[in-house]
């Protein structure tokens, strides 16, 4: 369920980043927030499908590849946002989607090792 999402939110976000990425080249204002967010569209479309592919596996594998991809959508998203202020909600909402699954894994799979 959660990489469906995360997939169906890629869409949203590269639409609403290429209408941003027009504003700029339209306003000329040297701010790439646009190229920013596709970027950050396609991080979410990858771990999307790590989520569906990994969904009923044991390991922290997926979740490990997850966590680097959306730190590094939360770490651009952060930085070359600019005007496009929506960017900014995707990058903080990946960061919290990326070490949310990993600690709650982690800590499923450290129980399920106690027992």
């Amino acid at each position: 369920m959660a990489g469906i999402m995360m997939i169906i939110l890629a869409v949203f976000i590269f639409f609403q980043s290429a209408v941003a990425g027009m504003g700029n080249a339209l306003a000329n204002n040297n701010e790439s927030g646009g190229s920013a967010g596709v970027i950050a569209a396609i991080g979410y479309l990858i771990a999307g499908i790590v989520y569906i592919v990994v969904h009923k596996s044991n390991k922290l594998s997926g979740d490990i590849v997850n966590l680097i991809i959306l730190l590094l959508v939360w770490l651009m998203g952060i930085s070359g946002a600019g005007s496009y202020g929506d960017l900014t909600v995707w990058a903080w909402l990946a960061f919290i989607i990326g070490v949310g699954f990993f600690v709650w894994h982690y800590l499923i799979n450290r129980k399920n090792k106690k027992n």
